[in-house]
Parts: structure tokens; C-alpha cells; sequence
């Protein structure tokens, strides 16, 4: 069985008077059924790799697939064939949660009432603002009817930009929860997301970032890939300390993460040439991967 998303050496640069290079020869293979992070900050490509894959967008360079449909020739079979949540909240303002909903419903050729099994357990949250318009729902709200919104018509593939940017943390939980629900379902899921600590809720992550994959795998096996002895340091001031171990020689790395400072040192010396500093080994996580990839890249 041919995978549900297969991207060949795709290339996009952006003209101008100082062109950019969004995506650098990428290539990925998500799985049928599975739920795929694109983990990497603003600006790292994730936007334009999934409006080329949902084709809203063309590349310069290389092919896509998805569910075995090439995103050129046959863009419009795929367009009704997946579910596309954008990162900017796209419904009408001022039509209301269920007018919004019987408007896409009526896009696709479908209704409410034929799919409501897809969004039942997601419009149960949303139904008692039913009459609500669209504009005046709090943000997690606004993302339920966005995700009904995508689902109305039974997608094989949902594709899901930075959905939850700007989302209260316990609406992020709550969305993630219902992606694992979805998934259950066999809907293949590509979300991208520059909230590192939400890679452990995928199957597989890549870790993407000037427009180039880092890595690609599972989170648990790219942070047992992680090559280094990682340690933590605290003291009163985090910024002081991190400016004098700048300047010493026995520092591969230093950065601020949290309450702490992250440090990788060089060889065996690992002295702090520092007064009061509580320092002990660390347990790295997806963004310390990222961190240590990313400059890498740049050596």
C-alpha cells in the first residue's frame, strides 16, 4: 500500500529583491493512519511544505503525493479528499457556528446530519453556541468549529497548521486529545507545531528549520539519539552565568531553557569557573535535540 503522503526533493523559494528559500530538498513518507509532527519555529517552511501539499501552492522543484495523487495533476481529487485547518482562524466571522458548518458541509456535497459520526464527540463541545457567530467565540472554541469544519466530509488525510498557536494550555491538551480520538478512526494526520513539548504526542516527528528536515523519526528514538551528556545549571542570575560560560573554553553549548541553562561541555573538564551555582546531569528533551541538530547544521 502506497503511503497516505510521499514527498520527493521539493524545493520553494520565494522571489524577490533577496529571494528566500522556504523548503530545500524535502522528502518525507507518512504512513497511512499515522499522526506526524512538523516540529520547527516561525519562518522554518512549515506553512508553505502544506499549502504545496494541499495544493494551494506550487514548488519549483520535485513531487508530491498524497493518498497516491499527484498535488499538480490531480488537485482537485485531492481537495475533496482532505481536511485543511490553516494557521490563521479562515471561517466566516460573521455566520454562525452551525451556518459555518452547513456552509462547508454544502462545499463538499454532504450534510450535517449524513457525517455527524465524524464530529459528534468535537460539536457536543461547540453545539450549546450553535448560534453563536463565528467572530465571537474564545479561541479554543474557534478551533473546535475549525476542525468540524475540516472533518464535515470524511477527509482520508487532514492536514492541520499550527493549529494550536495562541490556544490556552488546556485547549491545547484538549485538541490533542481529540487528534488521538480522529486517529483511532484511521484519518491520517500531519500537524505542524513550534511547541517542541507537543512532538511526544505524535507517532513520528520531523524537525524542520531554514527550510531543511533535521531529523526524522519517532520522539522517543531522537532523543535517544541525542550525542552528548547534557547538564543543568541554576543560579541567582541565569543571564550572568550564561555570559561568563560563553567565554569558557570547556563549553561545547550553553543556552537558557526554563529556570535553567543547558550546558554541554567539552571532554572531561566539567568545571564552572562560578560562584553558587547549582548544576546536575540532565535528561535532554525534543528541543534540546532540535538545539544540538540545529547547530550542527550551521557548523
Amino acid at each position: 500500500m502506497k503511503a497516505a503522503i510521499s514527498i520527493n526533493q521539493l524545493s520553494k523559494t520565494y522571489s524577490s529583491e533577496h529571494p528566500v528559500i522556504a523548503l530545500e530538498d524535502i522528502s518525507l513518507q507518512i504512513e497511512r493512519g499515522e499522526l506526524f509532527g512538523l516540529i520547527g519555529p516561525d519562518g522554518a517552511g512549515k506553512t508553505s511544505l502544506f499549502r504545496i501539499l494541499t495544493t494551494l501552492l506550487l514548488a519549483e522543484k520535485g513531487s508530491a503525493e498524497v493518498i497516491g495523487l499527484d498535488v499538480v495533476k490531480d488537485f482537485r481529487k485531492i481537495r475533496s479528499s482532505i481536511g485543511y485547518m490553516p494557521g490563521r482562524f479562515s471561517l466566516y466571522q460573521d455566520l454562525s457556528v452551525e451556518e459555518n458548518l452547513k456552509f462547508f458541509a454544502d462545499v463538499f456535497g454532504t450534510t450535517i446530519k449524513a457525517n455527524y459520526d465524524m464530529i459528534k464527540d468535537i460539536y457536543v463541545q461547540i453545539e450549546p453556541f450553535k448560534d453563536r457567530k463565528a467572530g465571537q467565540l474564545s479561541g479554543g472554541m474557534k478551533q473546535k468549529l475549525a476542525l468540524c469544519c475540516a472533518l464535515i466530509h470524511k477527509p482520508e488525510v487532514l492536514f492541520l497548521d499550527e493549529p494550536t498557536t495562541g490556544v490556552d494550555p488546556v485547549s491545547r491538551k484538549e485538541f490533542w486529545g481529540m487528534l488521538k480520538q480522529l486517529k483511532q478512526q484511521g484519518i491520517t494526520i500531519m500537524v505542524s507545531t513550534p511547541y517542541m513539548d507537543e512532538a511526544a504526542m505524535c507517532d513520528r516527528i520531523a524537525l524542520i528549520q531554514s527550510g531543511k528536515i533535521l531529523s526524522v523519526n519517532t520522539p522517543q528514538q531522537i532523543i535517544a539519539n541525542y550525542p552528548y551528556e547534557l547538564y543543568i545549571a541554576k543560579a541567582e542570575s541565569n543571564y550572568h552565568l550564561l555570559e561568563k560560560l560563553k567565554t569558557q573554553e570547556n563549553i561545547r553549548y550553553v543556552y537558557i531553557s526554563g529556570e535553567y541553562l543547558h550546558i554541554i561541555f567539552k571532554g572531561e573538564n566539567k568545571i564552572i569557573d562560578y560562584p553558587d551555582v547549582e548544576i546536575k546531569m540532565g535528561k535532554p528533551s525534543i528541543e534540546d535535540c532540535f538545539i544540538q541538530l540545529m547547530n550542527n547544521e550551521s557548523n
